[in-house]
């Protein structure tokens, strides 16, 4: 039973996950390499993987030596973090609240820029272009680590969601090297929604875990906190929707703010700013999750609620901090 309860779940939310980042690491590298050459622009891929690798090993083992409890508390509280951040964005993309992200226009830009900066090397090693892939697999493949990171460690399933990843991987290079050009394809909006809710329901579930509560179903909870976050998600798309038609009508049109362009920062602050992000978008949401998790650890530790009861509570709670922080950018 444990393997259809959470290591098919484990390695299904981690392929998925891990397929979305690669996708977009991979338009980066597609323009740097017909711009600035395939040699380069391996190189840099190559040595990005490698620390990422270097990066799941580090921290894999290390995570092994800590007290399980407390493992599913950090992991499930970062999971709901990064996981309800995610499920939000493709909420308010799926509403038409953000604009849907575009491989094709990103692979666009990517090529301007990097033909800007004195086009492609003619001998030796193409600094630019082996500073350009690496940095977009690390920057991309940090979301991976976390993912495989985060996911494995909660149930000791590390080996599940790296394999996971290195599917998605496999698939995602083949499908480059075949085509040799942007996956505009690829239903992305449509697997960071599924995304978030695999991952606010393993995030649920572990914090559950490390507060011993009762689970209707042990493992099986897990499916239906998918479930029950699926439900709600279609909802708050419908009713953020409906609610920036409205605004449209009661606003006069503005003018939508320039394209991002590609930044020119360095690669270390490039990741502390990546690092951040992946857990902080909305900063209500990410203090209206940590307040619930706070009250919910504090009712069940004084016995003011029965653990049946707080798993209940604690799901509710955080779908109205959900709905507050959705409904409150789309009304904008």
């Amino acid at each position: 039973m444990s393997v259809l309860t959470t290591t098919l779940p484990t390695v299904l939310a981690s392929f998925m996950a891990s397929a979305v980042e690669f996708v977009e690491a991979l338009t980066i590298v597609l323009a740097v390499g017909v711009v600035r050459g395939w040699r380069s622009a391996f190189i840099g891929v190559g040595a990005g993987l490698l620390l990422l690798a270097l990066l799941v090993g580090l921290f894999g083992s290390s995570l092994s030596q800590v007290p399980l409890p407390l493992l599913q508390g950090v992991v499930g509280t970062l999971l709901l973090l990064f996981g309800l951040r995610w499920l939000r964005k493709a909420i308010l993309r799926a509403a038409g609240v953000l604009a849907l992200h575009d491989e094709q226009a990103a692979y666009a830009l990517e090529t301007a820029a990097l033909r800007r900066d004195g086009g492609p090397g003619r001998t030796g090693t193409d600094t630019v272009a082996v500073l350009a892939s690496f940095k977009a697999v690390v920057l991309e493949g940090l979301e991976v680590v976390f993912i495989v990171i985060a996911i494995g460690a909660g149930g000791r399933l590390l080996m599940p969601a790296t394999v996971g990843a290195a599917l998605a991987l496999a698939l995602v290079v083949g499908l480059g090297l075949a085509l040799r050009r942007p996956l505009s394809t690829v239903p992305e909006n449509a697997l960071k929604f599924g995304v978030g809710v695999l991952l606010s329901a393993f995030g649920s579930f572990w914090v559950g875990e490390s507060l011993h509560l009762d689970w209707p179903g042990g493992d099986l909870s897990i499916g239906l906190l998918a479930a029950a976050f699926a439900v709600l998600a279609l909802l708050l798309t419908i009713a953020s929707r409906r609610l920036r038609m409205s605004v449209n009508r009661r606003r006069p049109q503005r003018t939508s703010a320039a394209a991002a362009t590609p930044s020119d920062a360095g690669v270390a602050m490039a990741v502390l700013r990546e690092v951040w992000g992946l857990f902080v978008d909305d900063g209500w949401l990410a203090v209206g999750i940590v307040a619930v998790l706070v009250a919910v650890a504090a009712a069940t530790h004084l016995g003011a609620m029965s653990l049946g009861v707080a798993g209940a509570v604690l799901v509710g709670a955080l779908s109205v901090t959900l709905g507050a922080s959705t409904l409150r950018r789309a009304s904008r």
